[in-house]
């Protein structure tokens, strides 16, 4: 690791934060895998620690929540028997919170798809915020508790659920989503603003996660084989998203990051300056 100029960790970082694979980035850079990987993983946990600093006492107004699935190891369905409890091997999800106006992503959380996550999730949120915020998420249940459980009434809090059609050809199911005819929203706690009771943002959100993190890329064989290398993966990116990549709808007056529009930061940063997270 040593050996590699403070240049080309910059160049193996924007090729990981740009959606190549770990080999894909070894064939670009010329770097050794096992560099690429101990490079992911170091500052992937600095950057994690650098916004989980940061990112506090936010001015948040509306907050939008989704979770997106992913796997370690092999799919759920292919995991050997004796792995069945263990979690880091098979379906993983990742937990993601959207502030709707300035789209940073507030926190995240990595793990399964079940109340206790939700819990440690929905309260992380909380945390992180200075001020009463409107909150959607979709109808998954463990969410009623979670949000209770950390804002109490003091939330304006709406699920929505999404219906979909059954009339997609049998070979594209599995390939094309369904079609979206209609949603359902419910008001659940306070006095949510029926106009803005809306997943679309943070769904949005998964697709750039899928589009600039090959981990996530479906129908591959690109997923993560380490759990930690995943979480990784991931904290690097929304360092990215947040702090370096201009964010297309801030570009008025002047093109912006998240984390400018959402007063954490002052300028556009460089892959260098993220790199520069890393402990050396």
């Amino acid at each position: 690791m040593n050996r590699l100029s403070p240049a080309r960790r910059a160049t193996v970082i924007r090729c990981l934060v740009e959606g190549n694979s770990i080999r894909a980035t070894v064939r670009i850079t010329g770097a050794a895998k096992n560099t690429v990987t101990k490079l992911l993983v170091e500052l992937g946990e600095a950057c994690y620690e650098y916004q989980d600093r940061v990112l506090r006492d936010l001015t948040t107004k509306r907050v939008q929540c989704d979770e997106v699935w992913s796997f370690v190891g092999c799919k759920e369905k292919n995991v050997p028997p004796s792995e069945r409890d263990q979690f880091g091997i098979g379906d993983v999800w990742t937990w993601t919170a959207l502030d709707a106006d300035t789209k940073l992503m507030i926190c995240w959380q990595v793990g399964e798809r079940d109340a206790g996550t939700a819990q440690e999730f929905i309260a992380d949120l909380s945390s992180r915020l200075s001020n009463r915020v409107q909150l959607t998420t979709d109808g998954l249940k463990v969410y009623l508790t979670a949000v209770e459980d950390a804002f109490g009434g003091a939330v304006d809090y709406a699920m929505l659920v999404k219906l979909y059609g059954t009339d997609a050809a049998e070979g594209e199911k599995r390939y094309s989503p369904a079609i979206c005819i209609g949603a359902d929203k419910t008001r659940i706690n306070g006095r949510p603003d029926p106009k803005h009771v809306s997943t679309s943002y943070v769904e949005r959100q998964n697709l750039t996660m899928r589009m600039g993190l090959r981990r996530f890329t479906r129908l591959t064989n690109a997923f993560s084989k380490k759990l930690e290398n995943h979480a990784c993966a991931v904290s690097l990116h929304f360092m990215y998203y947040n702090f370096a990549r201009p964010h297309q709808t801030l570009a008025n007056p002047y093109p912006r990051t998240p984390a400018m529009a959402a007063g954490i930061a002052d300028h556009v940063w460089s892959i260098e300056e993220i790199v520069a997270l890393r402990p050396n």
